[in-house]
């Protein structure tokens, strides 16, 4: 006997901020995370149990194996130049709801934070990951589930998921050495940086910006061959900082910009007041620093279509200049 409608309007009601979350950790993708959700409702529809003691689990259970089955998807597509992920506004020290904790009030102590699992940076490492590691890493080390939880989820054995963790966990040393959780300190250093890698591309000072970089630093844009970008990451000090005091040089008359947070950390949401050919007219550029406080990341986000999911808020006119004074 399938659900009532009102207890599948009552399970949206308790479940779908958690899901969309878990199912956007998995994807990167917003629009994605909502066609899962979708669909994992209209599994319940047909095939859930009309009495569930614990409806979350059986509904992780059908979104995890969704959202893997969508991630292979995706990347099996065709994607012009570098993808990035979908960006999604948070502010401040709150977790928004659709990134809440698998038991509300439960504190998680798991291997990565609920913001920092969000973060450009950790989604970024994630693509290294198969999809079935990825859930298993996600399940593990943010959501706290156990071996034996998660093997339940993905319907396999808990040996198999021991394995597939420890590669998983492998894949991901790379970002563990750079780790940088976004916490009030931390975006309060990027919001500074931020501020004055503006500056410095307001006044087209290459030198300038290539001083605020690591040596190893790399800039990443996605446009989808929508606009003009990089079809490759650029990378070193010297490249990155010429790349954008050129960027600066023939657009910084007819930028306004406005700083918000994204995916945990401030960023900049900027628009180009009368875009010439097939440059964007409106980016998001985002930067990631190292425990130095140099810029070993910088992510510019043009396309029209993830761009959808940030919705557009009223700016400071005048340029990059007048906008910082």
């Amino acid at each position: 006997m399938a659900p009532t409608e009102t207890t599948l309007t009552q399970w949206f009601e308790d479940h779908r901020a958690f899901l969309w979350g878990l199912s956007f950790r998995v994807t990167g993708s917003a629009a994605d995370a909502d066609d899962v959700v979708q669909e994992t409702f209209v599994k319940a529809h047909q095939h859930a149990p009309a009495q569930l003691a614990d409806p979350r689990r059986w509904l992780t259970r059908v979104a995890v194996n969704v959202a893997r089955d969508v991630l292979r998807r995706r990347k099996r597509r065709s994607y012009i130049g570098p993808w990035l992920p979908t960006p999604i506004e948070t502010s401040g020290e709150d977790v928004p709801p659709s990134f809440e904790p698998v038991v509300q009030g439960q504190t998680l102590e798991g291997r990565y934070d609920l913001m920092e699992s969000v973060s450009l940076a950790f989604l970024q490492a994630l693509e290294a990951l198969t999809p079935t590691q990825r859930a298993v890493l996600l399940l593990r080390d943010v959501f706290d589930y156990t071996a034996a939880e998660v093997a339940t989820v993905l319907d396999t054995s808990e040996g198999n998921v021991r394995t597939i963790h420890h590669r998983a966990r492998r894949a991901m040393d790379a970002y563990d050495r750079r780790q940088s959780r976004p916490t009030a300190p931390q975006r309060e250093r990027t919001a500074k940086a931020l501020q004055r890698f503006l500056a410095l591309l307001s006044a087209g000072d290459v030198h300038g910006i290539e001083g605020m970089l690591a040596s190893d630093v790399r800039a990443v844009t996605d446009a989808n061959g929508e606009f003009t970008a990089l079809f490759q990451p650029l990378v070193g000090r010297p490249r990155v900082a010429k790349f954008f005091a050129q960027f600066s040089e023939s657009r910084r008359k007819e930028i306004v910009f406005a700083i918000r947070h994204v995916n945990g950390l401030p960023a900049a949401d900027i628009e180009v007041a009368a875009p010439r050919g097939r440059r964007p007219p409106r980016l998001l550029l985002s930067i990631d620093l190292n425990p130095n406080g140099d810029i070993v990341n910088i992510w510019v986000i043009a396309s029209s279509f993830k761009l959808a999911s940030l919705p557009s808020q009223q700016r400071r006119a005048g340029g990059l200049a007048a906008a910082l004074t």
